[in-house]
């Protein structure tokens, strides 16, 4: 995978604290680079994505 930008960030503030994002602190979600202002911010947002994920796959599969 390529190397994350901060310039190709959709986002100029952390979704979680609202401070300016950081170039250490950036990842890619539905193919679209976001930025936090610190890795545990973006960590939080992987874990809770990743969460919500599972929940839906497992959902799909019951309803099978």
């Amino acid at each position: 995978m390529s190397e994350l930008k901060i310039s190709d960030a959709v986002n100029a503030t952390c979704p979680w604290s609202g401070d300016p994002i950081k170039d250490d602190s950036l990842t890619l979600y539905k193919g679209a680079v976001v930025g936090f202002c610190n890795p545990g911010c973006r960590d939080k947002f992987e874990k809770a994505v990743n969460h919500f994920e599972e929940a839906l796959a497992h959902q799909r599969h019951e309803s099978i």
